[in-house]
């Protein structure tokens, strides 16, 4: 493949990567409808959303033109992420309760403590962009590694469970989709800071998908059992307060 070709095909993976991104930083939108309606996060974790704000501000970091030249496509996309996942972590405090609102809230303020310092020593301390690159590059690594393993604590409740009530089913599809094309992205023109952490995270989605796969009919059937338990005991309500209202007064 001639460089000329090579760069076609690595924008045209870029902007395909890009939309299935922006797939996957919006995949949330229904879990956080169902929050908002349930007034509370009741089981879900913050963790895939804390990982996932840390690791975008850091490949924003990565993309920009003083750090890595010509990788505009990773700040366009990570930016955005950036901004999205900063309101849904927003969410998740607004319907949190105190002691877990205040764990979100130390580590949202860790975060952004720790971007601001890793941007003052790259950007002032470090004066050539290829030293610049694998020290951000280096950290980049293990924050995206960090953003796809995040649903591990959500896949240990579901193996104890039997139940993938709790796992975002679309975060897991799109995390697959995320890691498939960024990898291909980084293989056309080689760049292990960003093939490393894809690779992995594509490897750790089919995981999440075969245990949703394993666990859908169970978990279905456990949401059956409590729908028809919470019948029993409204009728059950019902049928005590009318023989109380149809009793006889002496």
């Amino acid at each position: 493949m001639t460089a000329a070709a090579a760069d076609i095909a690595r924008t045209v993976v870029g902007i395909i990567g890009n939309i299935i991104s922006g797939a996957m930083f919006l995949s949330p939108v229904p879990t956080f409808i169902e929050i908002w309606k349930k007034g509370s996060v009741e089981q879900f974790s913050p963790i895939p959303y804390l990982a996932t704000l840390v690791n975008c501000m850091v490949w924003t970091l990565y993309g920009l033109p003083m750090v890595h030249p010509h990788s505009i496509l990773v700040v366009t996309i990570n930016g955005s992420g950036a901004v999205l996942e900063l309101i849904f972590v927003t969410l998740f405090l607004i319907y949190s309760d105190g002691k877990k609102r205040l764990k979100v809230i130390l580590w949202l303020l860790l975060e952004l403590a720790f971007i601001a310092a890793l941007t003052f020593v790259t950007l002032t301390q470090v004066h050539t962009l290829k030293k610049r690159a694998e020290i951000v590059g280096t950290i980049s690594i293990l924050f995206n590694v960090m953003m796809y393993a995040s649903p591990l604590s959500i896949m240990k409740l579901v193996i104890k469970t039997k139940s993938v009530e709790y796992m975002p089913f679309y975060f897991s599809l799109a995390s697959f989709g995320n890691g498939v094309a960024w990898t291909t992205y980084a293989l056309i023109r080689f760049d292990p800071f960003i093939t490393i952490p894809n690779g992995l995270g594509t490897l750790l989605a089919v995981a999440q998908l075969v245990l949703y796969a394993t666990y859908y009919k169970s978990t279905q059937r456990q949401i059956a059992a409590r729908n028809a338990n919470k019948e029993v005991n409204l009728s059950h309500i019902t049928v005590c307060n009318g023989s109380q209202r149809s009793k006889p007064n002496h």
